[in-house]
C-alpha cells in the first residue's frame, strides 16, 4: 500500500469518469459471483483519492430507522452537515441502511437512498453504504423510534437483521430480496464508493444488550454471511464490497475465527475497526498488508481510549489507508459519551472529553485543531476542498 502512487484528484467528478472506465473493463471480464481479484482491487484504489470520511449519522436521528424513514428522513440537515464534511476536506461517509426499510416500503426507500446520494455527489463525497450490523439492540422496530436514554453512548442504535429475522431461517428470502434489491438498484451508480455488506458480525453486545442477544447467534452469522456475499455478488455491483475485522489474531489465516475469515476471503478490499493507540493501528495495518489488497478503516477515534486525528491520521495517511471516524455530529445517538456510560451514565456529569464526534449541532468544531489536522492532511493529499456541486 504505502508503494503506491496513484494519480490523486481534486474533486469528485474526475474520479468518478475514471472510475466508469474502470467498471466497464471490470465488467467485460467479470464472472458471476466472482471476487475481484488482487490486480482489480488495486487497479480500483489506484483510481481513488485518499480516503477520510465519518461514520454518518444526523444529528436529529437517534439511529439509521429515524435516519430513513419516511416521516424523518431531513434531507435539508443531511446537507447542512455534509456540506461542513466537505469544507474540512472528507470525501467519503460511511452510513448504514436496515433491511425493515426495504421490507417496509422498497420502493419510497430506494428514492430516499437517490436523495442521499445526489446529496454526497453535491458535496464531492461518496459513501460507502452499511447492509447489515451485529450490534446494540436485537429488537428493532420500525416507527417512531424511543428518546436518548439520557447519559446513554448509543442508547437507540439497532441491529439488521434483528435477532427474530436471524433466527428464522423462514426470513431469509426477505433479506435476500433487501440485499439483491438495494444493491442491484445502485450496482452501476458511480456515487457509491463500496457496500459494507455487515458490519462487526462477530460481535456480542457484551454488557449493553448481551442478556438479549440469541445464544447461537454467531453459528447463525457464519451460515448467512456467506449468503450474504453471494446475494450481493450476484448483482454484479462495480462496487467492491467488505465486511470489516475488528478483534482477534489476525497474524494469519491460522489464527482467524470462521467468522474473520469469510471476512477476509470474501472481501474485495479489506476493511478495519482500530480505536487503541496508534502504534497498535500501525501493527494492525501491517498485518492486513499481507493480503495485498487496499485497506479500509471504516472505525477509529475515540479520544479516550488514545485514539485520536492527531496520532492515527498520519499514519493513515503515509500506508494510503481509508480513514474513517466514528461519528461526526453530536445529536440524538450520544456517541460524544464514552462506552462505559452503559455502565455509569453521564447524567449528572460530563465526560472529560467526548468519545466520538467532531461538531457540534451549530457546526462548532469539537476542536479546532482537529479541524486543522483533518483540512490539512487532506489538503497536501488530494489538494483544496470544492465548494461548487459535482457534475452529475
Amino acid at each position: 500500500m504505502a508503494a503506491m502512487k496513484p494519480a490523486l484528484f481534486r474533486s469528485v467528478a474526475r474520479p468518478i469518469a475514471a472510475a466508469l472506465l474502470f467498471c466497464i473493463a471490470l465488467s467485460a471480464s467479470a464472472e458471476k459471483y466472482q471476487r475481484w481479484t488482487e490486480q482489480q482491487a488495486n487497479a480500483w484504489y489506484a483510481l481513488q483519492p485518499w480516503l477520510v470520511g465519518s461514520d454518518y449519522l444526523p444529528y436529529n436521528a437517534i439511529n439509521q430507522l429515524e435516519m430513513w424513514q419516511a416521516d424523518t428522513f431531513d434531507p435539508q440537515r443531511i446537507d447542512l452537515e455534509l456540506g461542513w464534511a466537505e469544507a474540512i476536506g472528507m470525501n467519503t461517509m460511511r452510513v448504514f441502511l436496515h433491511d425493515l426499510l426495504w421490507q417496509q416500503d422498497p420502493e419510497g426507500f430506494r428514492k430516499r437512498i437517490d436523495t442521499f446520494l445526489a446529496l454526497c455527489a453535491k458535496h464531492h463525497i461518496r459513501p460507502i453504504l452499511v447492509l447489515f450490523d451485529s450490534v446494540w439492540d436485537p429488537n428493532p422496530k420500525l416507527g417512531p423510534q424511543h428518546p436518548p436514554i439520557p447519559g446513554v453512548h448509543n442508547s437507540g442504535w439497532v441491529q439488521s437483521p434483528g435477532g427474530a429475522a436471524l433466527a428464522d431461517p423462514a426470513q431469509y428470502p426477505r433479506l435476500e430480496v433487501y440485499v439483491k434489491g438495494v444493491i442491484g438498484a445502485f450496482a452501476s451508480d458511480p456515487r457509491i464508493l463500496a457496500w459494507d455488506l455487515w458490519n462487526e458480525p462477530d460481535n456480542g453486545n457484551d454488557p449493553s444488550y448481551v442478556n438479549g442477544e440469541l445464544t447461537n447467534k454467531q453459528a447463525l452469522v457464519e451460515k448467512l454471511l456467506p449468503k450474504v456475499f453471494d446475494w450481493a455478488r450476484s448483482q454484479h455491483p462495480l462496487q467492491p464490497l467488505t465486511s470489516g475485522l475488528w478483534q482477534g489474531d489476525w497474524t494469519s489465516l491460522k489464527t482467524l475465527t470462521l467468522t474473520q475469515r469469510i471476512q477476509v476471503e470474501q472481501s474485495d478490499v479489506l476493511s478495519f475497526h482500530n480505536y487503541d493507540f496508534p502504534e497498535d493501528f500501525e501493527q494492525h495495518v501491517l498485518l492486513l498488508e499481507q493480503y495485498h489488497r487496499p485497506i479500509l478503516c471504516t472505525e477509529y477515534m475515540a479520544r479516550g481510549m488514545g485514539s485520536l486525528f492527531d496520532t492515527i491520521l498520519p499514519i493513515a495517511q503515509k500506508y494510503r489507508v481509508a480513514a474513517i471516524n466514528w461519528g461526526f455530529v453530536k445529536g440524538k445517538s450520544q456517541t460524544y459519551l464514552p462506552w462505559d456510560s452503559w455502565i455509569h451514565p453521564y447524567v449528572l456529569t460530563q465526560p472529560a472529553v467526548w468519545h466520538h464526534d467532531i461538531f457540534y449541532p451549530d457546526g462548532k468544531p469539537y476542536r479546532q485543531r482537529e479541524i486543522d489536522i483533518i483540512r490539512a492532511l487532506t489538503t497536501a493529499t488530494n489538494g483544496a476542498a470544492k465548494t461548487t456541486p459535482a457534475t452529475q
